[in-house]
């Protein structure tokens, strides 16, 4: 199944408002679902304390590393990835700017705020 007309947009580090692990646990499970049974959207895009989850020792770099082997792109925000003094540690993904965000977006016929 593909859902290539949708951009998910991720701004926390992880999925909800609870502790940590529980956040964790929460991403991983949306995540690995979206890449067990291929559903790409277009773009995932991160920005704010979800540029996290693409950085060294993400609970979650495996499963964006498959999504974006199967064409998904995913855009980070470079702002955010300097303001959290993680733009070295970068793992997965396409640095950009908050234009390419916003592209992603206008070009998508859905878009899912995580």
């Amino acid at each position: 199944m593909s859902d290539s007309d949708t951009v998910i947009l991720i701004s926390r580090n992880g999925m909800g408002e609870a502790d940590q692990v529980l956040q964790y646990k929460l991403i991983d499970t949306y995540l690995k679902l979206l890449d067990e049974h291929d559903i790409l959207p277009r773009a995932i895009c991160f920005y704010t304390e979800g540029v996290h989850l693409v950085t060294e020792g993400s609970p979650v770099l495996e499963t964006l590393q498959s999504l974006e082997h199967k064409g998904v792109r995913l855009l980070l925000c470079s702002t955010c990835l300097n303001y959290f003094e993680l733009i070295d540690q970068v793992k997965v993904g396409i640095v950009g700017g908050m234009g390419d965000i916003l592209e992603a977006q206008r070009l998508a016929a859905k878009v899912i705020t995580l």
